[in-house]
């Protein structure tokens, strides 16, 4: 049996991605199939099929780093066919076939069941992107930050973390501003429930070890100078959830922020997560996140429409949530 997925080949001047016909006889080892119905497109998607970031670990490889869809055929007890289910991170997409095809095959202990009333495209809306804003309010909530304490500041905030964070930190009664350059967006991101926006601009300046206070709480996804300047603008015992790169891996910080003012930074790593949390998490998402305010974050493509999403995303030209209807 052969199926459409995006591949992803190495060549002699780096890599090329292009849909082609799959024999689903090369993919690689799990107890479950599934019928892939949804996929989304992700920073690290975009990274990984662009080139642009050292992201797919084998060639040749079908990226996407979740998917939704019914499983067809399973030898793992906890499902079985006609089964709902999610899949987010384990290295899919990066070193295990992904989910930018009709068919995947994974380990069953790397899927979740689709929320009860929820739909798969739904969950795709969701995808990495919005689980993981919801890894990091959890954990700001762990921390003790509460609505009360003052503004949360979201980076990124017309991105897909960003945008998610934004609908779930609101609907829990945080005052949520927003960073982002793109001042166009300022009508979106307030209808989606953030209180205003600054320019990110003011994140990427000269360093201070210590600014004035200003946020209780961050959720970032941008790292580098702009968490650096984050962490020195934050509350004394307020915390920071970390969970992305886009501008980059360094760190050019002090102690100043954590000794002086006990900030907290809490490290979000999405990919490998316990499935106890990451249940947890998916509960939360169905219970906390507004499926309307999801649709309004949310553009639906197709498979084929994926490597130009891809360039777009790591431009900085896509907003929300993106959301590939694999059938």
């Amino acid at each position: 049996m052969t199926f459409r997925a995006l591949v992803v080949s190495k060549t002699e001047t780096g890599q090329q991605a292009g849909i082609t016909d799959f024999d689903e006889a090369n993919l690689m080892e799990g107890d479950v199939t599934v019928a892939v119905s949804h996929s989304s497109v992700n920073y690290k998607d975009g990274l990984a099929v662009t080139g642009k970031g050292p992201i797919i670990r084998k060639f040749p490889l079908i990226p996407g780093i979740d998917f939704a869809g019914t499983v067809t055929a399973s030898t793992h007890p906890r499902w079985k066919a006609g089964d709902k289910v999610v899949l987010n991170g384990w290295g899919v997409g990066e070193q295990h076939h992904g989910g930018f095809a009709e068919v995947a095959r994974v380990p069953g202990d790397w899927l979740v069941p689709v929320p009860e009333g929820w739909t798969p495209a739904e969950t795709m809306a969701v995808g990495v992107a919005g689980y993981t804003a919801m890894l990091c309010v959890m954990a700001l909530e762990e921390q003790g930050v509460k609505p009360g304490d003052g503004d949360i500041l979201v980076t990124g905030a017309a991105g897909g973390v960003g945008t998610t964070a934004i609908a779930i930190l609101s609907k829990l009664g945080f005052r949520v501003i927003g960073s982002t350059g793109r001042s166009s967006e300022e009508g979106f991101l307030k209808a989606l429930g953030a209180a205003g926006i600054v320019d990110r601009n003011e994140f990427n300046t000269v360093v201070k070890p210590l600014a004035k206070a200003r946020w209780a709480g961050a959720v970032d996804s941008v790292g580098s100078t702009t968490l650096a300047n984050v962490l020195s603008q934050i509350n004394p015992e307020g915390a920071v959830a970390a969970c992305g790169l886009a501008q980059g891996m360094d760190l050019p910080t002090s102690v100043a922020p954590f000794i002086l003012r006990g900030v907290r930074l809490i490290g979000i790593n999405s990919v490998t997560t316990p499935m106890p949390r990451r249940l947890a998490a998916w509960s939360r998402i169905a219970r906390d996140l507004d499926r309307t305010r999801l649709a309004a974050l949310t553009a639906h493509v197709k498979l084929d429409d994926v490597p130009r999403i891809a360039e777009e995303i790591v431009a900085g030209k896509v907003r929300g949530r993106v959301v590939v209807d694999i059938r």
